[in-house]
């Protein structure tokens, strides 16, 4: 796509959503039958939307009634159309996001993912998007957010490991002022009040640099390490985020393995990892709001 036809389409984007404006709010009212807006086809609008950007398509949807039902398929062309352009053909064609059925949920999936620019130095993300990898440095824990936090609602996303723990790898969450690397080996996740974590190493619960319990609280938790030798490698554990009721809990497959923190705080908590291990990499999959049962 060249940057004419796409400057093209935003002025025809914004000078019909500026009729549909002018239109008041009687056509708001009406559902959008009335402006420029409500008398385009569908089949125009598509390929119109289909040079837009993910910020420019959740505006679109806003305008009228009728713009929002032309995007309300997930799978439509003007979704494939823009993971084709923003998502890397190793992600597409991988299994990374074999949990996301749309074109649009696997957009917003890469919208939340485990941030390039808010990490240790000592970690990148991958070409594909959402694999994190840790560069053998001695000595260090390193530590990555997820570019966007939440304050609000339920949330859903996976983290699995594609090698070796080390001696500790933790998942959580963190505030945006909660350290993302430090000297040694240690739960990074959990050190101060400003994260909370999941040590999948020996199964304790941290914060605020405490152990809070051993997690889940059941026979054969699940642990990524055999007797500490062996790890297995690719297990998914969801995280479940409640911005509601102020709580973070786990699943394992299908099995909820119960809630691990209480009573979080009123503020912005992003999706976190921390990892020790030379070259070990981990991946992060927002899932969305979670399903109830």
């Amino acid at each position: 796509m060249s940057g004419a036809a796409a400057g093209g389409a935003q002025s025809c984007i914004g000078a019909a959503a500026a009729s549909c404006s002018s239109a008041g709010n009687s056509f708001v009212a009406a559902g959008g039958g009335v402006g420029i807006a409500g008398r385009l086809p569908s089949r125009v609008l598509e390929h119109v939307f289909s040079y837009l950007d993910l910020y420019d398509l959740m505006r679109c949807s806003l305008v009228c009634w009728h713009w929002n039902n032309c995007l309300a398929d997930e799978n439509s062309e003007v979704w494939r159309s823009l993971c084709a352009r923003s998502l890397s053909e190793e992600a597409l064609r991988s299994d990374i996001l074999c949990n996301l059925p749309t074109y649009k949920g696997k957009l917003k999936s890469y919208q939340h993912a485990l941030s390039s620019h808010d990490c240790s130095r000592n970690v990148y993300v991958k070409k594909n998007g959402f694999t994190l990898h840790r560069n053998p440095i001695a000595q260090s824990t390193d530590g990555a957010r997820g570019k966007i936090g939440f304050s609000e609602g339920r949330h859903a996303w996976e983290i699995w490991w594609e090698g070796p723990l080390g001696t500790v790898a933790v998942i959580g969450i963190a505030t945006k002022r909660a350290a993302m690397q430090c000297q040694g080996y240690v739960a990074l996740l959990g050190t101060d009040d400003q994260s909370w974590g999941w040590n999948l190493v020996d199964n304790n619960l941290l914060h605020n640099g405490e152990v809070n319990g051993n997690f889940p609280q059941c026979n054969n938790a699940p642990k990524y390490q055999c007797n500490g030798v062996r790890p297995q490698i690719g297990e998914r554990i969801r995280v479940i985020l409640d911005m509601d009721n102020k709580t973070l809990a786990f699943e394992r497959g299908f099995e909820f393995l119960g809630v691990a923190f209480r009573g979080l705080p009123k503020a912005c908590l992003f999706p976190a990892v921390s990892a020790v291990y030379g070259n070990t990499e981990v991946t992060m999959v927002y899932l969305g709001k979670p399903l109830d049962g």
